[in-house]
């Protein structure tokens, strides 16, 4: 066996593996667009609109925003999570590229919010600290909101905000079989868009 043949072998089969264990493999029982039409039904809004096997995006009439909605999977052991990320876009005062994460601050009870920078401009990250701490209406629903991640780029001419809530969620276990739907709130549904729409308010003009 030439040396060609063996190395072509061997990247075959690491392609291989890689596919097998990749985290973008849809895990066993996972059924498309189910969590999303859940997510539907409890965000009880027009402007909801399916736009492929695990897309839809809807439309805030009343603030001219379009928000895309896509699921998540995550797999476990005998299980897996189906998340629901909610992302907008909104267009930027100068084009570049930078990243920041989101959370709350505290460990028990939460103290404030904390802005993470993991690429960018340090300029930026201050000016993003600041038009976050200026708006206290986004500040006040940020802190109600029980999301998971929040992440903030800024992508050549745009902004994108993506949102991932601990409710809008599935869960789906094999042993012992049983599949539940995790509700968003009344509140934190409404938290959520207020989250969106600030942002859009935030970041226009950034």
């Amino acid at each position: 066996m030439s040396l060609a043949t063996l190395t072509t072998g061997i990247s075959t089969m690491l392609q291989k593996l890689s596919e097998m264990f990749s985290a973008q493999r849809a895990p066993a029982g996972y059924r498309p667009g189910v969590t999303l039409e859940y997510l539907r039904r409890n965000l009880a809004r027009e402007g909801f609109t399916s736009t492929g096997p695990a897309t839809a995006v809807l439309i805030l009439e009343e603030a001219d925003l379009q928000i895309d909605i896509v699921e998540r999977t995550e797999s476990q052991l005998l299980m897996h999570l189906v998340m629901t990320q909610f992302m907008i876009r909104v267009p930027a005062s100068e084009e570049g590229n930078a990243r920041f994460e989101l959370h709350h601050g505290g460990s028990i009870r939460r103290t404030g919010l904390k802005c993470r920078q993991r690429a960018g401009d340090p300029a930026l990250a201050a000016r993003l600290q600041a038009r976050l701490e200026e708006d206290q209406a986004l500040h006040q629903s940020l802190m109600v909101l029980d999301f998971k991640t929040l992440q903030i780029d800024l992508d050549g001419p745009q902004w994108q905000v993506r949102v991932e809530h601990m409710g809008g969620s599935e869960v789906v276990n094999r042993m012992p079989a049983f599949r539940r739907y995790i509700a968003l709130s009344g509140e934190q549904r409404q938290e959520l868009l207020n989250v969106l729409v600030g942002f859009q308010r935030v970041l226009s003009g950034l």
